[in-house]
C-alpha cells in the first residue's frame, strides 16, 4: 500500500473519531435538555435525525467513494464511542459497583 494511501486512511480514522465525538456530544447535549423541553419527543427525534444526517454525510464525503476510507472512518467513530464510554462511565455502572446481592430472606 502506498504511503499516501496510508496517510489517507489515518486521516479518515481521525476524522471518524471527530465525527463520533461530535455525534456523542450532540447526544449528551440533547439528553441534558429533555426534562426541561416542552416537546421532548420532538427534540429527541430532531436531534437524532440531524446527528445521523451529519454523520452519514461526513462519512460519504470523507470516503471519497473508497470503501477502505469508509471503513477507517467508521472504525474511528466506533473507537470514539468506546473511549467516551470508558472515560465517562458513571460510577454506578462501573464493574463491581453495587453488584452485592443480599441473600434471600433478608431485608438488607
Amino acid at each position: 500500500m502506498p504511503t499516501s494511501e496510508v496517510a489517507w486512511l489515518a486521516l479518515a480514522l481521525a476524522a471518524g473519531a471527530l465525527i463520533g465525538a461530535a455525534y456523542f456530544y450532540g447526544l449528551w447535549w440533547t439528553i441534558g435538555r429533555l426534562l426541561s423541553s416542552r416537546r421532548p419527543a420532538l427534540l429527541l427525534l430532531g436531534s437524532s435525525f440531524v446527528r445521523t444526517a451529519v454523520a452519514v454525510a461526513a462519512f460519504w464525503l470523507i470516503s471519497g467513494g473508497q470503501w477502505q476510507r469508509l471503513v477507517a472512518c467508521v472504525l474511528g467513530f466506533v473507537l470514539a464511542r468506546l473511549v467516551i464510554m470508558r472515560v465517562y462511565r458513571p460510577e454506578a455502572l462501573a464493574p463491581g459497583a453495587g453488584t452485592e446481592v443480599a441473600p434471600r430472606g433478608t431485608d438488607a
